[in-house]
């Protein structure tokens, strides 16, 4: 299975952490529903599975799903790099594939939360084009919001058993700076942690650079492990791949059924692909990015300062 799915008492333990009960959750979602059909460049077709992963990531917070939710298309309209002709059949995703391996584990820890690795395949490779790596990351991420039946917290585990100093100094912090504006300001994950495994020294100068785009929240659940065993102070050892010590399968077969899975929705991501902010629209509210041009400006600022 490519997802187990929550048992009861892991969806009460999400429900209960969120305060869900409190919440008339139809009324909420008929609330963003209406918000959206009012939104001239926003579209309104998505249907109320969507509208309500973005509530339970956004804490029943209607004002702050109406700001995601915008956000989120507008990102869709303004990052083409990361949105735009999404198929896993593409020579730039292969590429990318040659030398990066990533999934999501089917099984949940007892806690209700989701496990997702990124890994090198070899030691030694040429830097890729980190926005197709991220473009495969999101592609997962918004496939999710069709596939997980209801909530759950999410952990990220990326292994950097490779030279990465060689590496980072050839990413463009701009595009990291994009990555994690879309991850914090427009997808309605809750990160409960992050842990970057076999980190070499040089991470600590990696964070330096990295730590001003992440919100103090997200800096706080950032784990820096120097090998694998310190891991499993925080994650049974069972539901990790073969590689790590655990019963999960070989993250090639991991990644193979992802992918098999992406390249079935291929149809699915063209139409995913149109579904963004009508940018010609100026009048965008709840102090979202604006158009194109302003979004662009904000990141020139970045490289500049």
């Amino acid at each position: 299975m490519l997802l187990v799915q929550p048992t009861l008492e892991q969806q009460t333990l999400f429900r209960n952490a969120l305060d869900e009960n409190s919440h008339n959750i139809q009324s909420e979602i008929e609330i963003l529903k209406k918000w959206l059909k009012e939104q001239p460049h926003l579209p309104d077709t998505w249907d109320e599975h969507c509208l309500l992963h973005f509530l339970k990531g956004c804490k029943f917070s209607v004002e702050t799903s109406k700001k995601k939710l915008e956000n989120y298309f507008i990102f869709r309209a303004t990052l083409p790099e990361f949105f735009s002709n999404r198929d896993v059949r593409n020579p730039e995703i292969k590429e990318v594939l040659k030398v990066m391996q990533s999934a999501v584990l089917p099984e949940l820890t007892p806690d209700g939360k989701r496990i997702s690795i990124a890994r090198a395949v070899k030691y030694d490779f040429e830097t890729p084009n980190i926005a197709d790596m991220i473009k495969l990351a999101f592609m997962v991420g918004d496939l999710r919001l069709k596939l997980e039946e209801t909530g759950v917290f999410d952990v990220y585990i990326a292994d950097f058993n490779f030279p990465l100093a060689k590496h980072f100094y050839k990413i463009n912090p701009l595009v990291l700076k994009k990555m994690f504006m879309c991850v914090q300001e427009a997808y309605p994950v809750l990160i409960k942690e992050v842990h970057l495994v076999n980190a070499p020294p040089f991470i600590e100068f990696v964070m330096t650079i990295v730590k001003p785009f992440l919100s103090p929240a997200l800096s706080e659940v950032i784990h820096i492990h120097t090998s694998i065993e310190t891991l499993y102070d925080f994650i049974p050892k069972n539901i990790l791949p073969e590689e790590y010590g655990g019963n999960a399968g070989k993250m090639s077969d991991l990644q193979d059924k992802w992918l098999r899975t992406l390249e079935e929705h291929s149809s699915w991501f063209e139409k995913e692909d149109n579904i963004k902010a009508d940018l010609s629209i100026k009048t965008l509210k709840n102090g979202s990015r604006g158009d194109c041009r302003e979004l662009e400006g904000s990141f020139r600022k970045l490289c500049v300062d």
